[in-house]
């Protein structure tokens, strides 16, 4: 019997190459996202079912798992749906702040909590999320974001221990820089006082520039990689760092610690 994940935000993205690569793996595949219509890649996929969800909407959480869990025998959640929110704090609305923390923290926490009472009367399952790198280190002016990925790493490590002990499994991917639309179509960015800001701004941007060209980028597919490995290595390993670029971040701030990794980023985008 072929094995079943759940991801949120399959549209693009990690999300989309993550669904492609399982269905090639033999999984049975559940692609949600908020336009299931729209998707005309994945539809032509055997043994991929498209639902729609929206994780800001307990409600539509509510319909989706309950609908799933009565068809199918769930083995991995890969909680990925999420965007990012850039400025400074001052030029974010509050309307932003509440949106990213309701789909990139909150959603994960109520589409954990939905499935837990299948996993438990399983006796096994795997929550797989989309971390970032962002939940171990932070670049300037992405506090929201950062805030949402640094709880991801807290809920995952605190959860830990409760779910170890009904045999299920939690993990999180901490990828770096994705080769997706992540900076267009899944960044908001903030547009109250930019004014005050807008040296800090411009070296910003520029900085961000150098940093985010496309070929500097891993691609999905090598991600989605990562999270084929977390959900069938066996191990109760909590954290994978994906992406060369993450992974010399993370080893940087390891090595000279964490106000001087902070220093260093702050003359990389503000000399």
């Amino acid at each position: 019997m072929s094995n079943t994940i759940f991801i949120t935000g399959a549209s693009s993205g990690l999300g989309k190459a993550t669904a492609k690569l399982f269905h090639s793996k033999g999984w049975n595949v559940i692609a949600t996202m908020r336009k299931p219509q729209e998707e005309k890649e994945l539809s032509q996929l055997d043994n991929v079912t498209l639902l729609p969800l929206d994780v800001t909407s307990p409600a539509s959480i509510e319909e989706c798992v309950r609908k799933v869990t009565g068809q199918f025998s769930i083995d991995v959640v890969f909680n990925n749906a999420g965007y990012g929110l850039f400025g400074p704090l001052e030029t974010l609305s509050d309307e932003q702040i509440t949106n990213v923390l309701n789909t990139d923290l909150l959603g994960v926490i109520r589409v954990t909590k939905a499935f837990m009472p299948h996993f438990r009367e399983k006796g096994a399952g795997l929550f797989i999320n989309t971390s970032s790198i962002g939940g171990m280190i932070t670049f300037p002016l992405n506090a929201l974001y950062h805030a949402a990925k640094w709880g991801l790493e807290g809920l995952a490590e605190s959860l830990h221990f409760e779910l170890s002990k009904l045999g299920i499994g939690i993990k999180n991917i901490l990828p770096g820089g994705i080769r997706t639309d992540f900076v267009g179509r899944s960044m908001v960015y903030g547009t109250l006082n930019t004014a005050a800001y807008q040296t800090i701004l411009d070296q910003a941007n520029k900085s961000f520039g150098e940093v985010m060209k496309p070929e500097q980028l891993t691609p999905p597919e090598v991600i989605a990689e990562t999270v084929y490995e977390a959900a069938t290595d066996g191990k109760t390993q909590l954290r994978y760092i994906a992406g060369e670029d993450a992974k010399q971040y993370y080893a940087s701030r390891d090595r000279i610690g964490a106000d001087a990794f902070r220093e260093q980023f702050d003359l990389l985008f503000f000399s």
